[in-house]
């Protein structure tokens, strides 16, 4: 593949010349009548809005590769990319899609596999019981389904990364609290999120298309309730760990405001809340940093309401060594759209 700037390293007024992955693509219509392209489009690094304001062009299917020419922009605070032509990859390009997607840093198999260590090393029965039907009824989804369509973990295998992610970090606070039920905060950093492979459809990129009938009737926390009673029931597990991990899937957004009809009520699911919330939030704030230099701020960050700041301060010191244009893309025009 031709080297190209990265969507991390883009910023505004910066030429575009180069391969993207389309994680959505759709045909809009303007507030004056005409027509244009809406896209996200990506890389490993991340993703970025584009937007093609030529009615007459078809949106390219999701999941699929492009080469685009354009220029970065800033709207309403966020980067945005005005794409003035697009095409598809041609026979002597030599572009590999897995070079452009977005995929967890860790193997889904190896991931997979700790998780399950995890379960097998528990010394509760019925907990280990329902995890296991749990992970069964997810099937290969677990594979490379990300843990949203876009903010946190938006990436092939992102469900695992998350999962494995609060996993363990409730490894790591538990010896400061030796009075929580370890076992039931595992348990609960294994199943709070695993309904999402039916609230989401994916394909095997991890390019979320839409949410699914449940998961927009329901959503993934009442919908982790009934695969928790569906699981135990399935395993013939009766008692009261049925309901406490019903309740920290149904709690573990907080509050209201986030989705959850309860607050946690006991220390183990306020604690899966602290611990999802950390994670997400990590993930997130770790891309902002990559796609920010240092000793500036970031644009603001919606789900976060606010920008960030990448601090300068241990940076290495290559402002004046640094191409800011290496490859001779910003204003050179290879002419091989």
């Amino acid at each position: 593949m031709m080297q190209q700037l990265t969507v991390a390293s883009l910023s505004r007024d910066i030429k575009f010349e180069g391969f993207l992955l389309v994680r959505s693509a759709e045909q809009r219509t303007s507030s004056n009548g005409g027509k244009y392209l809406d896209m996200t489009l990506c890389d490993t690094t991340g993703d970025i809005n584009c937007k093609m304001w030529d009615g007459t062009v078809q949106p390219p299917k999701q999941g699929s590769v492009i080469k685009v020419r354009g220029t970065v922009q800033e709207y309403n605070g966020r980067l945005q990319m005005r794409v003035e032509r697009l095409r598809s990859p041609a026979p002597g390009d030599d572009v590999d899609p897995s070079q452009l997607m977005p995929c967890a840093p860790e193997a889904p198999e190896d991931m997979l596999s700790e998780i399950k260590r995890t379960i097998g090393r528990m010394k509760t029965p019925e907990l280990r019981a329902i995890l296991n039907e749990m992970l069964a009824m997810c099937g290969d989804k677990l594979m490379y389904y990300p843990a949203a369509q876009r903010v946190h973990h938006a990436e092939r295998s992102g469900l695992l990364h998350h999962t494995l992610g609060v996993l363990r970090a409730a490894e790591a606070v538990l010896p400061l609290y030796p009075f929580l039920d370890g076992d039931l905060l595992r348990a609960g950093a294994i199943a709070h999120d695993l309904s999402k492979t039916a609230e989401f459809i994916s394909d095997e990129a991890g390019n979320v298309s839409d949410y699914s009938a449940e998961g927009q009737l329901l959503g993934h926390l009442v919908h982790g309730v009934a695969q928790v009673r569906e699981a135990a029931r399935r395993a013939n597990v009766t008692g009261e760990y049925v309901l406490l991990l019903s309740h920290m899937i149904i709690s573990h957004h907080g509050q209201p405001d986030h989705g959850s009809p309860r607050p946690p009520m006991f220390p183990e699911a306020e604690m899966l809340h602290l611990l999802d919330d950390m994670d997400a939030k990590m993930n997130e704030m770790e891309g902002v940093m990559r796609r920010t230099p240092a000793g500036a701020f970031s644009e603001k960050i919606w789900s976060l309401d606010r920008r960030l700041y990448h601090p300068s301060v241990g940076a290495a010191a290559q402002s004046e060594e640094k191409d800011e244009d290496p490859f001779g893309i910003r204003d050179a025009y290879s002419g091989l759209l």
